[in-house]
């Protein structure tokens, strides 16, 4: 089963929306997601070469809200913990009756983890998956993970 159609949403801040992003664009996979005005992250502007749209707010929040409400379902890679933003997308997610799947990183390895989101996708019909979870600052591993993870479901 070829993920290739599948369309990776993610924010753009550092950490695990940058790693998704990444991997979707190696595999040459459609990526796309809203950031906040003025591609603003915590490290300055979010660079060009992700393709993501503007908000006219610069809040985050607003941000996580119109990605989790133009996918069809959330992966959140979470670290032991939720940060605010993180467990903002998980309640925008359930109050909005998508599908959300919460893996913690620090407790799956990456072959399990693609393994359960795989199941996760197909169950629940996925074409456009946004992937949220901590910025670069609040866990160090998150982009490499992230990016391992989509990898690996976008070449399944």
């Amino acid at each position: 089963m070829s993920q290739s159609a599948l369309v990776i949403v993610s924010g753009g801040q550092t950490g695990v929306d940058r790693g998704a992003l990444d991997a979707a664009i190696e595999c040459g996979s459609p990526c796309r997601g809203w950031c906040p005005a003025g591609r603003r992250a915590e490290d300055g502007p979010i660079p060009a070469k992700y393709p993501l749209r503007e908000l006219g707010s610069a809040d985050y929040a607003d941000r996580t809200r119109a990605n989790v409400r133009d996918s069809d379902g959330t992966l959140v890679l979470s670290f032991s913990r939720y940060g605010p933003g993180t467990q903002l997308t998980a309640d925008h997610a359930r109050r909005l009756n998508r599908p959300l799947l919460n893996l913690d990183a620090e407790a799956t390895e990456v072959a399990s983890a693609i393994d359960t989101i795989l199941e996760f996708i197909a169950r629940h019909r996925i074409g456009v998956l946004n992937v949220a979870g901590p910025r670069a600052s609040e866990a160090p591993g998150a982009q490499a993970f992230a990016r391992a993870v989509v990898t690996g479901i976008l070449r399944a």
